[in-house]
This record gives structure tokens, sequence and C-alpha cells, in this order.
């Protein structure tokens, strides 16, 4: 039975209920457990809040201490957006390399092993899967999250993906509805506008949504974007139109509606959280993420307090606010009956040596190689052309070969040079101080989104004029000419792409 030891009036529990608050520090504040006794019921978890498996599940059980049916939230795509393993890098590939494998029975084994992995620490809702079609290839903050720029194969990957994370009894939050694939600008910083019919919104955008919803995702989350084919007013996460219009009533779905971070500039620059988070409720959002950014109580009793003046002074119906915690409410109670009735995870596919972790089996499969380099056998020089990360991926977590490679081949040596400022003349210093460092090693030039980037393609074309026999490792989207002796695409940064490219490079392949 959940214990609630608080005697808070029902509006003030309601308005707590509908909050996903993030904290600092590795174990649950002592505000933080005082709130969930008075009605908070959900709270989510960021890099900063894990060191290590056993540390989060100490965490998870202090929560559950307070609250057993508390909804434990996390932003795990797996990929390049990692918490669970955000000092090391994932042990899944993320979305993009599940897309160019194509394998919707890999891609939902994927899913329920990372599921595994989070239920087992006690977190059980998921901020994921993306079902971004990426059709913008220059979007800054989608890419490599979305399965790709197909909609057909977006949407089955992302039913897959759904199948796979809630069979190991973890909710699965599919986002960024509308659709977030298609914007040149990262809503962290500025509103996104998207300008196309509505026709094309239909078959592109919300394909990989209706798909989602049809498998049974237990959370949509909204996008902070503005498209004006369905509101031309408001973005996403504030429009009547598209989160009670077109989810609830036209696309059917029953399920919690939960915002996107609404510190994100999108909003906060706009409207600022506490109306932002009324708007967001009035709308048809079920919940608030917050937290990336903002994680501490004030913020909490902040929007507490606003929600609850809303419906005070008529601006929120109160009813609208009571259905929106009792969704969160339902959800809480479906994933405290699904603890410990979920199918077995899956460590391996047919095919593949026993016991080869599945993450890996599936990063290996979706790397692409265009020429031809024979295997090195002493350690090369890497030389990892690295620009500035978009804030969803973090520059917390490690990405390249590096590692990997220096497991495989003792003495590798990596020096990370970066793009900014860089134009004309200054490519020919770059380059001279990767040949300076090199030496007569041979180079594995790493890359990430070089069609992005002109000081990267600029460097990496004077850089092969020299050195022809440079191997070249893309570890985002492979959209440019393929360069090198030898090209790598493994379609993402996580640690277990980057252990796939180095094997290749090394010989070692599994």
């Amino acid at each position: 039975m959940t214990t609630l030891v608080s005697s808070t009036d029902t509006l003030t529990r309601d308005a707590l209920a509908v909050l996903q608050p993030g904290f600092l520090g590795t174990t649950a504040p002592a505000w933080l457990l005082r709130r969930i006794g008075e009605g908070l019921t959900s709270v989510g978890l960021f890099g900063r809040n894990i060191s290590s498996p056993e540390q989060l599940a100490a965490l998870t059980a202090q929560l559950r201490g307070a609250r057993d049916d508390v909804l434990v939230a996390i932003d795990e795509e797996g990929g390049d957006v990692t918490r669970l393993e955000v000092r090391h890098g994932s042990s899944f590939p993320g979305n993009h390399a599940l897309g160019a494998v194509d394998d919707t029975d890999l891609t939902r084994a994927v899913a329920r092993e990372l599921g595994r992995r989070l239920a087992e620490c006690g977190v059980n809702l998921n901020w994921a899967p993306s079902a971004d079609v990426n059709s913008n290839r220059d979007n800054p903050v989608i890419g490599v999250r979305s399965f790709g720029a197909d909609p057909g194969l977006v949407a089955r990957h992302t039913a897959a993906y759904v199948e796979g994370l809630q069979s190991a009894g973890v909710a699965a939050c599919t986002k960024h509805f509308p659709g977030h694939g298609d914007t040149a600008v990262d809503s962290h910083h500025a509103m996104p506008r998207i300008d196309v019919d509505l026709d094309t919104v239909h078959a592109r955008d919300l394909l990989p949504f209706q798909e989602a919803i049809a498998s049974g995702s237990k959370c949509v989350m909204s996008a902070h974007i503005l498209l004006p084919a369905l509101d031309p007013n408001r973005p996403a996460t504030l429009s009547p139109q598209i989160l009670t219009g077109l989810l609830r009533e036209e696309l059917g779905f029953e399920g919690l509606i939960v915002t996107d971070g609404m510190e994100m500039q999108a909003i906060a620059a706009t409207y600022g959280i506490e109306r932002g988070s009324v708007l967001a409720i009035a709308a048809g959002a079920d919940a608030i993420c917050v937290g990336g950014g903002l994680a501490d109580e004030d913020t909490v009793l902040r929007l507490r307090d606003a929600l609850v003046a809303a419906v005070r002074n008529g601006d929120l119906p109160e009813e609208r606010l009571a259905d929106a915690a009792a969704r969160v409410r339902g959800l809480a109670d479906w994933t405290r009956r699904a603890r410990g009735a979920s199918e077995p995870g899956a460590d391996s596919q047919e095919g593949t040596a026993p016991g080869t972790p599945i993450g890996l089996v599936a990063a290996r499969r979706a790397l692409r190689m265009t020429g031809t380099a024979k295997p090195l056998d002493t350690a090369p020089f890497v030389a990892a052309l690295t620009p500035v990360a978009n804030i969803a991926v973090g520059d917390e977590t490690p990405w390249g070969v590096a590692a990997e490679l220096e497991r495989l081949l003792p003495g590798t040596e990596t020096v990370s040079y970066s793009g900014a400022g860089v134009a004309g003349t200054d490519t020919d210093a770059l380059v001279a101080r990767v040949l300076a460092a090199a030496g007569e090693r041979t180079v594995v030039a790493v890359v990430r989104d070089v069609h992005r980037h002109l000081w990267m393609a600029e460097a990496l074309d004077a850089l092969l004029a020299v050195r022809p026999e440079t191997v070249v490792v893309e570890m985002g989207l492979n959209e440019a000419e393929p360069r090198g002796a030898l090209h790598i695409a493994t379609y993402g940064a996580a640690r277990v792409c980057g252990q796939a490219a180095a094997e290749v490079i090394a010989g070692r392949e599994g």
C-alpha cells in the first residue's frame, strides 16, 4: 500500500503530483522526501545523480521508502544520450545505428535489455524513444537520436522499442510530439519553427507516434516547437489544438502526456516556467518535466504554487488539474504492478557468439565500411575532431575510439582538436599540429557530423591530402562523401560503437 503521511489539501497534492522535478546529489535530499510525502509522485534523474548501478538502486529504494509507487524517470536513450553510463559511454548503440541495421527484432531486444537494466536499478519511466523523423540532416539536436529520415522505418522501430522497453516493466515515453526532426534550431536555446503543410505533418512526422500509440506507449513527451499548420500561436507543449485536439482526440492517446524540460529557453525565455507550466496543463499535458537545469526545492514550490493559484483565480480548471494528477497516479500504479512481472531480458541473438552483449551485437551490425586498409598491428595516433556537444547529449560522456584502441593496441595516443573559429589558413595550422603529434604513426581521424561542420571537412581534406592512408571514423550522421583509405560509419558515438570500430581497425572483429 502507498503510504502518504501528510495532510496537504487535495488541490496542493494534485499540483505536486503533476511535477517531475530533479535534484542535486546521489542521495535524495530531505526536501524531496518531504514533498513526496505531501503528494509529489514523480522524480527525474540525470547524470549528476548516478555514480554506479548499486548507488542508483540504493537511491531509488530510498525514494520508494517515501512512496512505494513513485515514478522514477530518466533520459536513457542509449547511444549518445545516456545517464545510466554517463561517465563511461553507453553499452547500447542509439536509434540511428538500430535504424541502419533495420531489424526490428534487434531493436526490440536492445530496448528490452536496456529496460531490464533500468528496472534492476529501480527506474520505471524512461523518457525514450525519440520518434522524430530526422528529415533535416542539419538538425542540431536530433541527428543520431532518430532512427532515420524515412517515416516508415522510424515508425516500425519506434513501435519495436516501445514494446521491448515496456516488456521489461519500464514505461516508454515516446518523444518529441508532434515531431522535432525538421528543425534547424535547438529548443534548449530558442523556439524552433517548422513551416510545412498539414499533409506533410501527417504523412511524415505523426506516423511514428501513431505506431507508438498502437503499441501501447504509456507516455508521450511534447516538443517545444511552433508548427503553424497545427497552431500558429503556441508551441506544441502549450497548445490545446495539438495536445488535446490532435494527440488525445484525433490520435486517441489515453496515456500520460509529459512536457519536455520547462527550463529550456523555447519556453522559459518566452513564457516563463510558471506561466508555461499552467498553460501546458491547461492545454492537455499531465506532467511537467523540470530539473535538468533547475534542480532545487524552490523550483518545485514555485510551480506548485503557480498551479494552485491558477486554479483559484480561474485560469486553470480544477478538474483539468485533477485529471492530470490522476493520470500520473495511474501510470505510477501501472509501474508498481509491472515490477517483477516483466519478461526476461535478452543478452544475445541467434547467430552471435554466446554471451555477447546485445548492445555490442547491434553496434557491430550497424557498421558500414568504405575502402580497405590493412589492420593495424602498431599503436596509431587518434585525432578527434570534436564539435561542441548539444545540451541533450552533454559533454560529460566520453566518445570516440581511443579507449578501445588503447586496449587492443597499447600505446595509442589521442588528442582532441576543436574547430572553434577555424577557417581558411587556420586549417593548415590545425593539420600541422596533427601531423607533428602523429609523427610516423598511422592517423585515425574521428569525426562527428562532418557534413555540418565546415572546419572539420576542410581539416579532414587537408589531412588526407598529406596522409591518404588515414583511417576515418564518422560517429555522427553519415551524410558526407566517405573519405580516407578506410572509412567507417558507426551511426552513433556510444562506447560500443567505438568498440566495434576499433575492432575493425585492429583486425579483431568479434
